[in-house]
């Protein structure tokens, strides 16, 4: 008798069931505003860096991902050094930011698991839950191009990840046309594994989207 026939006689016993609250992770209920007040929080970054203020694309990022992107950019010098040259790379390659908005539904996840204290039969008890929201927002920002003195209308398709600790809704925010669902990942171990993120493309308004 081999000892692959002999194993599957003699399978390995399962393990052991956890204890109760053990290793689980508990959700909460999505209240029912999240979804608008992400979307009306990155609006409002998409407006003002149309407005030419890209300091907030700074001021509020996500600032485990902010450590990440300063220290790719060799330091915060030379990440608010790019941020400045920005609007001239801009200008130099004849682009205007027209406009810049949330469109399309939300992702909404729970993100961070960790440690908190719940009221449970009138006593205090630890239990692991996730301590913030995660909101996935689609965006479309329309520009012109004006090269020798003709112009034409485009818009790309992006979008934002907005992050909020539970029981605040004040977000702050990665740009998802710099970070790989790799990047994610390593900042939110939880996410699905089937998430799927919003496309980033773009082209000529009434031309083929690449």
């Amino acid at each position: 008798m081999t000892a692959a026939s002999l194993r599957a006689q003699n399978p390995a016993p399962a393990p052991a069931a956890p204890a109760p609250g053990e290793n689980v992770v508990k959700a909460d209920p999505v209240p029912a505003d999240l979804g608008a007040s992400a979307k009306a929080a990155v609006e409002k970054l998409c407006t003002e860096v149309v407005a030419g203020r890209y300091q907030i694309a700074i001021d509020r990022m996500y600032p485990q991902w902010k450590e990440r992107m300063a220290k790719r950019a060799g330091g915060m010098e030379n990440l608010n050094a790019q941020l400045a040259q920005a609007p001239i790379l801009l200008q130099k390659n004849g682009v205007t930011l027209l406009s810049s908005k949330p469109e399309g539904a939300p992702q909404i996840f729970q993100v961070a698991p960790g440690k908190r204290i719940e009221k449970v039969g009138g006593s205090d008890v630890a239990v692991m839950g996730y301590t913030k929201w995660l909101v996935i927002v689609p965006t479309v920002t329309r520009f012109k191009i004006s090269k020798t003195g003709a112009s034409t209308m485009a818009e790309s398709t992006s979008f934002q990840v907005a992050v909020s600790d539970k029981g605040k809704y004040d977000w702050t925010f990665i740009d998802g046309s710099s970070a790989t669902l790799a990047d994610l990942r390593s900042l939110f171990f939880s996410l699905p594994v089937d998430l799927q993120l919003p496309k980033i493309g773009g082209g000529e308004i009434g031309g083929e989207r690449k």
